[in-house]
């Protein structure tokens, strides 16, 4: 790891629980579609979660991993048959290590039209701040 490596943190797709973890997910999952930025206070990560509802979404935030779970709430109705269907039928998993830079307390979320926002604030340690010169 290079000193820039350990000085800055970054947020990371790390693979998925192992199958003896007591947080593995019984059903598939797909990894969705997700985008991070970072700004001096805060890494914002964006989600695309289409067809899940705040009922279907599980957010954790432990031992140095954002866990986002989004599960579908849309049954098809009795007796449809589907002649064609773009998407599977099968929950979202996102797992995002990071080095304990966030503050934990401060997290916020918020999911609209099957996206969901987060922002993870900074710890204060790693805000940028400006040092007087005597």
């Amino acid at each position: 790891m290079s000193l820039l490596n350990s000085i800055i943190p970054a947020l990371s797709r790390k693979p998925a629980a192992t199958a003896d973890s007591a947080s593995t997910v019984t059903v598939p999952t797909r990894k969705p579609v997700f985008e991070i930025n970072e700004t001096a206070e805060a890494y914002g990560v964006t989600v695309h979660l289409p067809g899940v509802d705040k009922d279907g979404l599980e957010l954790t935030l432990e031992d140095g991993l954002v866990r986002v779970l989004g599960r579908r709430s849309w049954r098809s109705p009795a007796g449809w048959t589907a002649l064609h269907r773009e998407t599977a039928d099968v929950a979202y998993e996102l797992v995002l290590a990071h080095d304990n830079a966030i503050n934990a307390d401060a997290v916020a979320a918020e999911l609209r039209d099957g996206v969901l926002r987060l922002s993870l604030p900074k710890t204060e340690a790693l805000k940028p701040r400006k040092i007087a010169v005597n």
